[in-house]
């Protein structure tokens, strides 16, 4: 049996349309986040067999395939959740984010500030990548992070809350070359409820990463 399973989609394929085109969500999920799941499984599978045969001349491919695949499967996982076609604006306390909106005003100066970073940092990502918004447990503040294809340029322990995908298969189709606009598009499905408990639960388990001395 697999070890990883694509995870189905939380609503239909036009649910994030005019942003996100029914054709993009379908390729995207059902084919680009398929792929990274059968490449983790399969990595899996091949050193399974490496350490049967102890035959290790490919150990550094297999191990940077599996950091590829895995983290492309945990990203996209977490992205289908981060958005919803009632998203968008900013998180409020009178919607019930307010924690998460203190700790977005406490570590970047303000939300406007916020989304300048990662709007930023997504659109400019050199190549193939992700913007993401991440809980750093060591200073217990909130981060972006420019992520380069899905696993390099990574702080170790930090928890990704919300994710921005700028791979080309993640707009071409409807915005062409012209990434920055569907990054700012995105700003319209934030699913802040997703967002703020993915922030309480990475808070909540911060102390198990460093270990008192």
């Amino acid at each position: 049996m697999a070890t990883y399973t694509l995870p189905e989609l939380p609503y239909d394929y036009s649910a994030l349309a005019p942003v996100i085109s029914p054709e993009i969500i379908e390729l995207h999920h059902d084919k680009h986040h398929a792929a990274y799941v059968k490449g983790a499984n399969d990595t899996l599978e091949q050193l399974a067999e490496a350490r049967d045969k102890d035959a290790w001349g490919s150990i550094n491919g297999l191990e940077k395939n599996l950091a590829f695949h895995l983290s492309g499967h945990i990203l996209h996982s977490i992205y289908w959740h981060n958005m919803t076609g009632d998203g968008g604006g900013e998180p409020l306390e009178k919607d019930g984010v307010g924690e998460l909106a203190d700790a977005i005003a406490e570590s970047f100066g303000s939300f406007a500030k916020l989304k300048a970073q990662l709007t930023k940092a997504a659109a400019t990502t050199q190549g193939s990548g992700w913007g993401v918004l991440a809980y750093e447990p060591v200073s217990g503040r909130l981060i972006v992070e420019q992520v380069y294809d899905h696993q390099g340029n990574v702080g170790q322990g930090s928890v990704p809350v919300l994710v921005f995908d700028a791979w080309e298969h993640a707009f071409y189709l409807q915005y062409k070359n012209q990434k920055v606009d569907f990054i700012e598009a995105m700003w319209q499905v934030v699913n802040w409820q997703d967002v703020a408990k993915r922030y309480a639960s990475a808070k909540e388990r911060a102390n198990n990463l460093l270990l008192a001395p």
